[in-house]
């Protein structure tokens, strides 16, 4: 019983591993930081695509924004995840006041449909990088 067990657990610790493989879908790229080609994308955010298409997803794009800028209360259709490159940056969630300040090396989440705000709080402006395997949308209220 217990090589029947062992023989199983190893075919799907296998299958799974293969699995994986198979949806792994990252080509070598290198993209240096003089490359990156930064468009406005709302307002004064401009987005530079690394990998993958935002309006699609999966998608990994580095964000800017100017210096003690603020976007409008908004959701996103689908979660994504973020990274602060350079700048201090907030993330305030459903009118959240004194949110953490994030420096460079930190990291932050919003899930689906979640109320938000997303800010530069230094005043040199701020660098990003998010990415989600879904589409990436900006909806602000009606």
């Amino acid at each position: 019983m217990r090589l029947k067990t062992l023989i199983i657990s190893a075919a799907l610790a296998l299958t799974t591993a293969v699995a994986a493989q198979a949806e792994d879908k990252a080509t070598s790229k290198i993209l240096t930081e003089e490359n990156k080609k930064f468009v406005k994308a709302f307002g004064p955010v401009e987005f530079a695509d690394a990998y993958g298409d935002r309006a699609v997803g999966p998608q990994g794009t580095f964000g800017k924004f100017p210096g003690n800028f603020e976007t409008p209360v908004h959701t996103h259709t689908y979660g994504y995840r973020a990274i602060v490159l350079k700048g201090e940056m907030t993330n305030p969630f459903d009118g959240q006041k004194d949110a953490p300040v994030m420096k460079p090396g930190s990291f932050w989440s919003v899930e689906g449909g979640h109320s938000h705000t997303t800010a530069c709080v230094s005043a040199t402006p701020c660098e990003f990088f998010m990415y989600t395997d879904k589409p990436f949308d900006f909806i602000t209220p009606k």
